[in-house]
């Protein structure tokens, strides 16, 4: 019968002016099979709080509510509510509340050809006309605003510039004119014409007040979405209290021996695996293995760094000596494959699954931020957790990015004498796993905790004798590939 009579969308039900309609919803209203959320709009979802069910079914209900209105304003850059505020382009201006959602009805100029269609028979302006939009001004009223801003435009700008060149930007520029004379956007577009050519280096650089647009105007580009991750993690590495585990392994040979695991395990992380002693004999002799001439410069190279002391010490002053620190351990540990540019940062993008690495233009800017915000961490593994995930996220070479965000991870520990870490076979999963959280999710407490049981671990490893270490290491599980086993203390 609900079929049959009402509009029945998903869990939510429009209502009519239709009398039987009304009765309808009026008679099933006093039986308790819907809720009224709003004039004419119901849901059979007797469970979940109103709040709830509108922002899953909103479009839905706007669509049918209100035909023909068009996202404008910051919610045609956003397609979402902006602290529960939602702009549209309608044939009146009005505001209307639905519960968590206030509606903001704009009379502005009718739809263009060049708009897009949304969903629900709504509209959304076209991304020439959105820009201009949020460059109208605008005043604050009760805490709201239409436009997302200055800023947000000219980060929209720089991120066409840098995803398509100067040819995109131009293209979209030309379309903002056209759209500028139909809708009386003059003075907006000549804002908008003067940030472009300030991202282009053909205009002064004064009418910017993003970081993201300067730094591209500076030539140093970054990606904003992964400072913010890397914010994250420095708020949550800055307000905890971490040991001081101090380095056991003082000799050059337990410093030595240590370091071969290190680089052992560094590599089987990475899917470069050998026998433990296949692994030690390559060390020992420096010869590789026939048939695995690459691999072999791998377990090398990534040993050649992580035993040597004094380079695992240094320390950069500025974000430029980063880069050159980086850039030489990497040419070391990738020096047995030259077709991944040893020592270069790469040229096209590279991506793990469905994460999408910093892109190549954007990775020497991406990393000095990155350095200048880790000045604020004062303890070593504070420094040696956020200088992992700096190397790792990023991903700044074509090839070895884990390799050497283990070893720059060590190197702020080596440099205030603090105990290494070792990163097992059988804690891959926790690793990769914790990484993927704070990258994908922004959740930065699973690798801060995987990482300090890792050093927890590790701190344990004597290393003056190989074979005692070896035994220890078995003990633990640590060279199990075998997910259902767990890394044992």
């Amino acid at each position: 019968m609900l079929e049959k009579k009402l509009q029945i969308l998903n869990e939510v039900i429009i209502g009519s002016t239709r009398p039987d309609i009304a009765k309808l919803l009026s008679s099933l209203k006093q039986q308790g099979r819907v809720v009224k959320l709003a004039s004419r709009v119901y849901t059979t979802n007797l469970t979940d709080s109103p709040e709830n069910i509108v922002r899953r079914n909103l479009w839905t209900i706007v669509g049918r509510l209100w035909p023909g209105a068009r996202l404008c304003h910051r919610t045609a850059l956003e397609y979402a509510p902006h602290d529960g505020h939602v702009f549209l382009a309608y044939k009146y201006t009005k505001k209307v509340a639905l519960p968590g959602v206030v509606i903001h009805f704009l009379a502005t100029p009718a739809s263009l050809d060049s708009d897009y269609p949304f969903m629900e028979g709504l509209g959304v302006s076209s991304h020439a006309r959105a820009l201009l939009e949020n460059l109208e001004p605008d005043r604050t009223q009760g805490g709201v605003r239409k436009s997302a801003g200055i800023e947000a435009v000219e980060e929209r700008l720089e991120a066409v510039l840098a995803a398509g060149g100067e040819a995109a930007l131009n293209k979209l520029r030309d379309e903002a004119r056209a759209v500028a004379l139909a809708t009386g956007h003059g003075a907006e577009f000549s804002r908008l014409d003067r940030i472009a050519g300030a991202l282009q280096s053909t205009r002064p650089v004064d009418v910017l007040n993003s970081p993201v647009a300067l730094a591209r105007a500076a030539g140093e580009p970054f990606d904003s979405p992964r400072i913010d991750i890397f914010g994250r993690l420095i708020e949550r590495l800055a307000r905890m209290d971490f040991p001081d585990w101090a380095e056991v392994n003082v000799t050059d040979r337990a410093f030595s021996t240590f370091a071969f695991f290190e680089s052992y395990f560094s590599n089987c992380i990475e899917g470069t695996e050998f026998e433990l002693d296949e692994a030690r004999r390559i060390v020992e002799t420096g010869v590789a293995i026939p048939q695995r001439d690459a691999d072999s410069h791998d377990i090398l190279g990534t040993y050649a760094i992580a035993s040597n002391r004094l380079e695992m010490s240094r320390q950069a002053k500025t974000g430029e000596e980063f880069l050159d620190i980086l850039r030489g351990r990497h040419r070391v540990v990738m020096s047995g494959r030259p077709s991944s540019r040893p020592g270069m940062f790469k040229t096209r993008e590279n991506r793990a699954g469905e994460t999408h690495f910093v892109a190549p233009e954007r990775v020497r800017g991406t990393l000095k931020r990155a350095f200048d915000m880790s000045r604020c961490l004062r303890h070593p593994f504070a420094r040696a957790v956020f200088s992992l995930f700096v190397t790792s996220e990023v991903h700044p070479f074509a090839d070895g990015n884990g390799r050497i965000s283990r070893i720059m991870m060590n190197a702020e520990l080596v440099a205030a004498g603090r105990a290494k870490i070792i990163v097992p076979t059988v804690f891959r999963p926790d690793y990769i796993g914790a990484l993927r959280k704070l990258s994908r999710e922004g959740e930065a407490s699973v690798l801060v905790e995987a990482m300090g049981r890792l050093w927890d671990f590790s701190r344990l490893m004597k290393a003056d004798d190989f074979g005692a270490l070896r035994r220890r290491l078995e003990d633990s599980n640590a060279f199990s590939d075998d997910e259902s086993l767990i890394l044992r203390f």
